[in-house]
């Protein structure tokens, strides 16, 4: 005797060995013997052999035509043996059987299963429901094939090409525009960035950087709701001072401005004045909802994207010529020593009269201008000469305390779009590439400037009980980043004791919230933590923190990852086929005169700070990565004294980021986790 019996949604038949009242052995024809339980044997049956009984079954349930089934099922619960009989005749055999039981569980749209071989016909709507769901999946199924073969012939279907970023980057493994893409991947045995680079989907390197940045960060579009900047309405004093902003000709927001007052006196007033927007947008606020849905201005060569709308901007901007309400730091010093004697913060009008271009006079206010008896031929000659004094003697103390030199070694690059005229570059432009050497006198006035005035009302903060955002790294070793937390803590890379961001409010929402703390303090001194916005403890802090981390980083990749895009398109301009570089870490190389960091073969072998000389023999700008390998080593290589200076952090950074661009689209199996691109070193 044999038996017909279900095993995990499988039928399977063999020979009955023993039987019990609970189980049946059974001897399957492979001759493996398996236990089943009593409930689980359908059909008992003498002949035909087993496997001959399956295979004629499930050929002749292919032929029950489930419409027709359906209408002759009783409404009451049935066997299949019942509806074997009513559908084929009165004396239906096992394979009929056998038959109808097969073809009733593969249909669960129109059969309910209730156990042991019995079922219940379906409701005749959810016959229709689940009929029309089938035909629509067929129908889906037959376009992904097609869209999939309209890949691999190399034309993209403009549903595809509406979901390429979406597609590549934060897939939907459900959607069919996804699978038809992994479908064609397979098919053609090609890169799914290749197969829709081929098909058409991208327009060009650039816009494909461009969009995705957006697609990622700016889903809803880069414009601004209308929104009008709020009037300050605080009678704020006018400052007795003559200040003066330091920024580069295409900088709109200026943040902040400088004054020095009593030279020659002995005691002199070091003032930092920042603009004030704090004073009139209201946390919860219009302008703050959109301030703090971008986070910080987001740059690029040639183009920007502003944290707040131009017309908010204007309206507290440190524009020249005008009084400009500010949160101003008067730092008092004495004028030989340029010891600190103390220190004071005002809410107030400040006369903006000049707004100073470091593009325009770093050729012309130079160290040897800044530290000579003769007179400076440019404005504030004197009062820039002090600061520059200054910010030395800061920059001395802060080295002491961080127990090395600041390292200036690398200059920065300015890049310049030809015919850009500061509308949303095209990608085609023709670039250039310039460079500013680090630490130039007027950049050093402002990067200490800043320093002291973010370290001192870090501290003040604290002093008054009111919390804040603050950056601070426990040491300089390698892999020790800087954090963001609500309590003060060292800054080892500045070399101070606690470091905030509130000098940049126009810029970068850390700066606004942070003012809105300072003005607290100015108001209400020892008092400020029952006014300010955010009180100790503020869980607002900490989500403002996530936030911004998580966008700044995301800019600032976005930002280092389109000036390589530039850099690689100079090198095609400019018809360049070598380089001279300095050799960092597994294979790792950086170009002297350009920022561009990359791979070259024939550098795994040689030491950190060797100088060679690369031949560039391609470049990807979909991918952005640069194909070359070394073609001599141009120091000696019997002395260091030749090698190029070596930053471990900047190593371990162009290590951790150097490679090409990731996708979130496996064609494996359509299945991966979306990561992050890291194209950009």
């Amino acid at each position: 005797m044999y038996a017909l019996f279900e095993d995990g949604g499988k039928f399977l038949a063999g020979r009955v060995m023993s039987e019990a009242d609970s189980s049946t052995q059974v001897e399957l024809d492979s001759g493996k013997r398996v236990k089943v339980k009593a409930a689980n044997v359908l059909l008992k049956f003498d002949k035909p052999a087993p496997a001959e009984l399956i295979s004629a079954a499930q050929t002749l349930a292919q032929e029950i035509d489930l419409d027709l089934a359906w209408e002759f099922a009783p409404e009451q619960e049935f066997g299949f043996a019942d509806l074997a009989r009513d559908y084929f005749d009165a004396n239906a055999g096992t394979t009929q059987q056998a038959a109808a039981l097969f073809r009733l569980f593969e249909a669960p749209h129109y059969f309910r299963r209730l156990g042991k071989g019995n079922f219940k016909k379906a409701p005749e709507d959810i016959v229709k429901a689940a009929l029309l769901g089938i035909e629509r999946k067929k129908q889906l199924s037959a376009q992904i094939d097609a869209w999939a073969g309209e890949l691999v012939s190399g034309q993209c279907p403009a549903p595809v090409r509406e979901q390429l970023y979406k597609i590549l980057f934060k897939p939907d493994k459900n959607a069919p525009e996804y699978k038809a893409v992994v479908e064609a991947a397979k098919r053609s045995q090609r890169a799914p960035l290749d197969l829709l680079t081929a098909a058409g989907a991208i327009d060009s390197p650039y816009q494909f950087h461009w969009k995705r940045f957006l697609f990622e960060n700016f889903p809803r579009g880069t414009g601004f709701p209308p929104l009008q900047a709020p009037a300050i309405k605080e009678a704020l004093p006018l400052a007795e001072v003559q200040a003066f902003s330091i920024d580069d000709s295409a900088t709109t927001e200026i943040d902040d401005a400088l004054s020095v007052q009593g030279l020659g006196s002995g005691t002199v007033v070091f003032g930092v004045h920042i603009a004030a927007p704090g004073l009139a947008i209201t946390p919860d606020g219009a302008i703050d909802k959109v301030a703090r849905d971008r986070l910080s201005t987001v740059y690029m060569p040639g183009h920007k994207l502003t944290m707040l709308p131009d017309d908010v901007v204007q309206a507290y901007t440190l524009t020249e010529g005008r009084e400009c309400p500010a949160v101003s730091l008067y730092v008092t010093l004495d004028e030989s020593t340029l010891e600190v004697t103390g220190s004071e913060t005002r809410l107030e009008r400040v006369p903006i009269t000049a707004n100073l271009r470091h593009d325009q006079l770093d050729s012309v206010i130079t160290e040897e201008s800044l530290t000579g008896a003769a007179a400076a031929p440019y404005p504030f000659g004197a009062e820039l000469a002090f600061a520059f004094r200054l910010a030395n003697h800061l920059k001395a103390r802060r080295e002491i305390v961080r127990g090395k030199p600041e390292n200036f070694n690398r200059p920065d690059y300015n890049f310049r779009l030809e015919g850009n005229e500061g509308q949303e570059p095209r990608g085609d432009e023709r670039v250039t590439i310039t460079t500013r050497r680090r630490g130039a006198p007027l950049d050093l006035i402002v990067a200490e400037a800043m320093i002291l005035a973010n370290s001192t009302w870090g501290g003040w903060l604290a002093d008054c009980g009111v919390p804040g955002i603050y950056r601070s790294q426990a040491s300089l070793a390698p892999g020790m980043k800087v954090r963001m937390g609500v309590k003060p803590a060292p800054h080892a890379g500045m070399g101070v004791a606690q470091y905030t961001w509130a000098t940049s409010p126009l810029r970068r929402y850390v700066d606004l919230v942070n003012q809105w703390q300072i003005i607290a303090c100015a108001r209400h001194g020892r008092t400020a933590a029952l006014a300010a916005p955010f009180k100790p403890k503020d869980a607002g802090l900490f989500s403002i923190i996530s936030g911004f981390d998580a966008a700044y980083s995301a800019y600032n990749g976005f930002q280092s990852g389109i000036e390589r895009y530039w850099t690689l398109k100079y090198l095609a301009q400019n018809d360049i086929t070598e380089l001279d570089a300095a050799v960092m870490k597994d294979g790792l190389v950086r170009a002297d005169e350009l920022p561009l960091v990359f791979r070259a073969l024939g550098a795994e072998g040689l030491p950190r700070g060797a100088r060679v000389r690369v031949r560039v023999t391609g470049a990807d700008l979909l991918t952005l990565d640069l194909h070359a390998s070394v073609a001599a080593r141009i120091d000696d290589p019997a002395t260091t004294a030749d090698d190029a200076p070596v930053d471990e952090l900047e190593v371990e950074e162009a290590v951790e980021n150097a490679g090409p661009l990731t996708l979130a689209i496996d064609v494996q199996d359509g299945d991966a986790e979306p990561v992050p691109a890291a194209a950009a070193v």
